[in-house]
């Protein structure tokens, strides 16, 4: 399975889909089984699942050939390394503000001489302590894939410093915390978002760094991937329901009319 880290780096286009309330096996299974998709993303930050969950559901994308990535509020620097230990491929910072911010985040993702974060080889990633403690230090600083969400005001002001941080691997927009950070709640086409994501394009282009985004529908992610954004995510599990219910509705509808 090629990390998606890698593929990122090489350029090459990420299909991801958003997996929070209805986080359950059989699911994030059908996501590999149908194909697709090259990963998912858990949403921690709105959804605050036990540990035991998120183990599961990483041991579940990997046996479907789907690698994850964990997103997080960024205000619990033990709940960083958890998310790794746990099997998750990397970590996404939600809300943040400014650079600062940012290399908290980043030394709270990497072992020394980048980052502070505590060093234990008894979970995942560690192989369960059968890793040399150098090696595995070595190793999850190398692979681990660290993310930073830019969907406040002050994120955007701040994206080029943000983009320049060493070990920032990827900045990700929330479309909608965005908009609404600019005051045009919804309408993802504003001249004030499309500007937006315009200075993230050009600070990730300036660092090497790669970018995605939520989209809603196939025009936005037809602009995204033109503006130089190569992780989508096109849905989740509400979404999948919700556009499944209708399906059916419309299928069968002259028995709803009834």
């Amino acid at each position: 399975m090629q990390r998606i880290k890698e593929k990122l780096a090489n350029g090459q286009l990420v299909r991801v889909a958003g997996v929070g309330r209805m986080m359950h096996p059989n699911f994030i299974q059908m996501l590999g089984m149908n194909g697709g998709f090259d990963g998912v993303w858990l949403d921690h930050e709105h959804t605050g699942f036990a540990m035991e969950n998120l183990e599961v559901a990483t041991i579940t994308a990997r046996s479907v050939g789907l690698e994850c990535f964990v997103r997080i509020a960024p205000t619990d620097y033990a709940i960083v390394t958890r998310c790794m230990e746990a099997g998750g491929g990397g970590v996404m910072a939600a809300q943040i503000f400014n650079a600062a911010q940012a290399e908290q985040f980043v030394r709270w993702s990497k072992f020394a001489p980048r980052g502070n974060r505590g060093l234990n080889s008894g979970g995942y990633d560690g192989r369960f302590s059968s890793l040399p403690l150098k090696d595995f230090a070595e190793k999850a600083n190398r692979e681990s894939f660290v993310a930073i969400q830019i969907e406040t005001r002050e994120s955007v002001d701040d994206v080029d410093a943000i983009a320049a941080i060493d070990g920032v691997d990827h900045l990700f927009i929330g479309p909608s915390d965005l908009s609404q950070a600019l005051g045009v709640t919804g309408d993802f086409f504003h001249p004030d978002c499309l500007a937006a994501l315009d200075k993230v394009a050009a600070a990730c282009r300036k660092y090497g760094k790669s970018w995605g985004a939520v989209t809603p529908n196939p025009k936005h992610a037809e602009m995204l991937y033109e503006k130089g954004c190569r992780l989508l995510s096109p849905t989740n599990e509400i979404r999948v329901v919700n556009a499944g219910i209708a399906s059916v509705k419309q299928q069968f509808a002259k028995f709803f009319d009834l």
